[in-house]
């Protein structure tokens, strides 16, 4: 059974859990580094960035999470887990895990008043569009050459932005998968994960 942890600090980690289970992945709570043990892939949910960044230094996860995502295990950032995930945010009083190779804007789409809803064309996905829900959402303003789009938005007459990005084994989404009933970037993610494992068994 393919087992991926929640990052359980803060945020949608239960809606999370709930969808992974829905597609057949056992699932786990994660509030500790000896958790991170023996999992097959992780993801950091959305939530409020600088509440995340204060409780992953709090719980000494700082160095662990760091570890994790960049050994290869597969890491999915949503929302403040994509600004987690990043390389460097801009405002953030707290370090990032510099894993995946973007640069983001925090809540660059506005307040929590200013969120919004938007039919995303995401080609990994198959051909029917993605309902995405932006809350908070940050703006990638940089990516490395090793990054791969997977998908963009064009709000409030704003030029086109990445909202979903993968780097190897590292998922990035600025919005909230969770909060949808379509379960795609979920299986998504489980076949990054289910890959990995492939290819680690092959070597």
């Amino acid at each position: 059974m393919t087992t991926i942890g929640v990052l359980a600090l803060q945020g949608d980690f239960l809606e999370h859990a709930s969808m992974l289970r829905r597609i057949g992945a056992e699932t786990r709570e994660v509030r500790s580094a000896e958790q991170l043990r023996a999992l097959d892939g992780l993801i950091i949910p959305g939530g409020e960035s600088t509440t995340l960044g204060r409780l992953i230094e709090d719980f000494h996860l700082l160095e662990p999470l760091r570890v994790f995502a960049r050994s290869g295990i597969p890491t999915w950032g949503t929302c403040a887990g994509m600004i987690a995930l990043a390389r460097h945010a801009t405002d953030l009083p707290f370090p990032t895990l510099e894993a995946i190779d973007i640069e983001v804007d925090r809540n660059a789409y506005g307040r929590q008043v200013d969120s919004f809803e938007a039919d995303l064309d995401v080609p990994a996905l198959g051909a029917e569009p993605f309902h995405a829900v932006f809350i908070r959402a940050p703006v990638v303003t940089s990516t490395g050459e090793d990054v791969e789009v997977l998908a963009t938005v064009q709000h409030d007459g704003e030029a086109a932005a990445p909202v979903a990005l993968r780097q190897g084994a590292l998922l990035a989404t600025s919005f909230h998968p969770e909060l949808t009933p379509d379960s795609r970037f979920h299986e998504y993610f489980l076949e990054i994960v289910r890959s990995q494992g492939r290819i680690s068994a092959a070597k």
